[in-house]
């Protein structure tokens, strides 16, 4: 039985707040002798409602290729809590460090209104796969 691997990207609106995601293996940054598996990722945050948004904290729930989890949580992202206005975006490009060379990811932002309520934006699953774990892929595919 073939584990089911999310795409390398992803695309999750909620509550006008558009999160999508584009992740890619750092081949160069990576040893895979070692275990160490580098992917970076870019995330564009985009307010399609009418009201402002300020991203005040993220919540990630990281996967590896044995299923074993790690949740991080933090207040914003890169050093910053982007406030969006409505039309506005911000992006941002970020890493994450692996054991296996297949994973995925997931999570939440945060995000407050001038108003004083706040929502979970979902950040939907993406995958994290190395050049060599597409190719076993695409094998076991044929």
């Amino acid at each position: 039985m073939r584990t089911t691997v999310a795409e390398p990207t992803s695309s999750a609106v909620t509550d006008g707040i558009r999160v999508r995601v584009q992740s890619h293996y750092l081949a160069d940054q990576s040893s895979p002798r070692d275990d160490r598996y580098v992917f970076a990722y870019t995330i564009t945050i985009s307010n399609e409602s009418r009201n402002t948004a300020q991203l005040r904290t993220r919540h990630w729930i990281i996967t590896d290729g044995r299923g074993t989890v790690e949740e991080v949580r933090g207040d914003g992202v890169v050093g910053e809590q982007p406030r969006l206005a409505p039309g506005q975006t911000f992006q941002y490009t970020s890493g994450c460090v692996l054991t296996t060379a297949i994973g995925t990811m997931q999570g939440t932002y945060r995000m407050w209104r001038d108003d004083g309520s706040y929502f979970d934006a979902q950040i939907a699953p993406f995958s994290l796969a190395s050049d060599a774990s597409s190719r076993f892929a695409d094998h076991e595919a044929n």
